[in-house]
């Protein structure tokens, strides 16, 4: 079954740089500073773009991010439990906004 998203398409992505290697180049440098080990751990980053992969709904992330935290210790629960934060998040922001239809009903009912 044929899908929009190709798995085989996320193997391609150190290729980004063939239309526009100076930028590509750039994004690279900068993409792996980030994921080094820092105040954070490369198991904690990876956790974090995990839920993040899931808070923006991308295949790719979602398959690539799955597969590095396993590879960095993290089990199905703690996977889980950091894609339950993000959707706490994400279902937070929207209900947050819910603000400003309370407030517009509330100006118009006056």
């Amino acid at each position: 079954m044929k899908t929009y998203y190709d798995p085989e398409d996320l193997k391609k992505f150190g290729k980004i740089g063939e239309f526009q290697k100076s930028m590509a180049d750039k994004f690279f440098d900068y993409y792996g500073e980030v994921f080094k080990e820092g105040a954070l751990t490369t198991r904690e980053k990876s956790l974090i773009a995990l839920a993040v992969a899931h808070a923006i709904q991308c295949p790719y992330c979602i398959d690539a991010y799955t597969v590095d935290s396993m590879e960095k210790g993290c089990d199905e629960e703690q996977m889980m439990e950091a894609v339950h934060v993000a959707a706490a998040i994400r279902g937070g922001a929207s209900l947050v906004h819910s603000t400003q239809m309370m407030n517009k009903v509330k100006e118009i009912s006056m």
